[in-house]
């Protein structure tokens, strides 16, 4: 079996990674690259893992996570799409087997809040982790000054945490956002979209969903 290890040690891949960060830095997007990749693979894996799946469900929700969007460095603009279709040729080309390698691509192919929603358990998984990464450390540019929303929002996040509770059947995004930087209402300015997707990729997944920022549960 193809394994997550396989993925980052091909050259192809790491590639990919670094033209889709150096395309959105040129962009002014945040942080797309290693830390980004790196978090949601590993909370892909962690969420199908506390929720008892078997470990071909777990690696393979690990390896979407990591490829999830090497399409930024064809565009941005459908990374989803052209992104599914470079992870399938890359994972042919390993030896992957099709069917495989079929549920990396749905899952890559709809992670996206524009275009997708969850369509497997996969998908669902990876949707969770990548909504759930929203922290200062994205931040690349360090001038305040010309700071847009998003980087001042993710600036604001000092702490985020994703816990699974699988007794309870529930994942809750904890958020600390310093309002000094920006008040909560643009968190949801600009991740409205995201934080519904992840609420009803919980429900593919049948568990619930809950938002809390400050201490205080939002959703």
């Amino acid at each position: 079996m193809i394994t997550l290890e396989d993925v980052k040690n091909n050259e192809e891949v790491q590639a990919f990674v670094n033209a889709s960060q150096k395309q959105l830095e040129a962009l002014g997007y945040t942080e797309h690259s290693n830390r980004h990749i790196g978090i949601v693979s590993e909370r892909t894996g962690e969420i199908l893992r506390k929720l008892g799946y078997d470990e071909r469900t777990i690696e393979l929700g690990k390896i979407a996570g990591y490829l999830h969007d090497i399409g930024n460095c064809v565009n941005r603009v459908d990374h989803a799409h052209s992104g599914a279709i470079l992870a399938y040729n890359i994972l042919k080309e390993m030896g992957m087997p099709p069917e495989d390698r079929t549920e990396i691509v749905m899952a890559i192919g709809n992670h996206d809040e524009g275009t997708g929603t969850a369509v497997s358990s996969i998908s669902a998984a990876l949707i969770l982790a990548d909504k759930s990464d929203v922290h200062r450390n994205r931040v690349i540019n360090t001038n305040m000054s010309t700071f847009d929303i998003h980087d001042r929002v993710n600036y604001a996040v000092t702490n985020a945490n994703l816990e699974i509770d699988e007794i309870n059947r529930k994942v809750t995004l904890s958020l600390t956002i310093d309002t000094q930087i920006c008040p909560v209402l643009d968190y949801f300015q600009i991740f409205m979209d995201r934080t519904m997707m992840s609420k009803y990729a919980a429900k593919y997944l049948e568990i619930w969903f809950e938002l809390v920022i400050n201490g205080t549960k939002l959703l």
